[in-house]
C-alpha cells in the first residue's frame, strides 16, 4: 500500500488551520489550537489509533471555541480523505469498546463515501475546564462531513464527563485504527459491491 499521508490548510476569516496526517504513523500528536481540552482528545486518536497529526490552529476564541473545533474536525476529515484516495485494500470498517473506570464508550465508523453521524452521549456537566462539551459533537460532525464517513458514536455508562470524552476519542481513534488498516485479502479491491467508495 503506498505512503498513506496528506496536508491541508484552511483560512477563513474566523480560522487558520494547518493539518498534517499519516494514517500509517506511530501515533505522534504535535498540537498548537488555543484549546488544550481538545489537543489532549486529538492525542487520544493519534495514540490509539497509531495515526501521526499535526494540527496548528489559530481562530477566533475570544469569541469562543466553537468555530476552532469544529474547523478542525473538518480540516481533519479532509486530510483523511486525501490520505485514503481510492480506499482499495482497506477494511472500510470498525469498531472498539472503551473504557476509563467507571465510564464505557462504542464507536463504529464506516468509511463508505456517506457522511451520517449518531452521536449519543450525556454529560452531567456542560463544561469540562472551560471546554464546552457540546463542541464534541462538532468536532466529529466537521469531520464525518468531509471525511465522508458514517460514524455512530454511544456512550454506554459514565458519570465523570471527562472520563465520558475521553472514551469517545479512544474508541474513535481505534476504530479508525481498524478501519483505515489493509487487509490482506481485499488487496487492490475496494471493499463495496458497487466498486468504488
Amino acid at each position: 500500500m503506498a505512503a498513506r499521508s496528506a496536508k491541508v490548510l484552511r483560512d477563513t476569516l474566523e480560522t487558520q488551520i494547518q493539518v498534517e496526517i499519516n494514517l500509517d504513523g506511530t501515533g505522534k500528536g504535535e498540537f498548537e489550537t488555543g484549546v488544550p481540552f481538545l489537543e489532549h482528545m486529538l492525542d487520544q486518536i493519534a495514540r490509539h489509533g497509531l495515526i501521526d497529526i499535526r494540527v496548528k490552529a489559530k481562530g477566533d476564541l475570544h469569541i469562543d471555541a466553537h468555530h476552532t473545533v469544529e474547523d478542525i474536525g473538518i480540516v481533519i476529515g479532509q486530510a483523511f480523505a486525501k490520505a485514503m484516495g481510492d480506499k482499495k485494500g482497506i477494511r472500510r470498517y470498525g469498531h472498539a469498546y472503551v473504557p476509563l473506570d467507571e465510564a464505557l464508550s462504542r464507536v463504529v465508523i464506516d468509511f463508505s463515501g456517506r457522511p451520517g453521524l449518531e452521536y449519543h452521549a450525556e454529560y452531567a456537566r456542560a463544561r469540562i475546564g472551560d471546554f464546552d462539551v457540546d463542541l464534541i459533537h462538532e468536532f466529529f460532525q466537521g469531520f464525518i462531513n468531509h471525511a465522508l464517513a458514517t460514524l455512530h458514536i454511544d456512550s454506554i455508562r459514565g458519570h465523570n464527563a471527562h472520563h465520558i470524552a475521553e472514551t469517545i476519542f479512544k474508541a474513535f481513534g481505534r476504530a479508525v485504527r481498524m478501519a483505515i488498516e489493509a487487509d490482506s485479502r481485499m488487496a487492490g479491491m475496494t471493499p463495496s459491491t458497487k466498486g468504488s467508495l
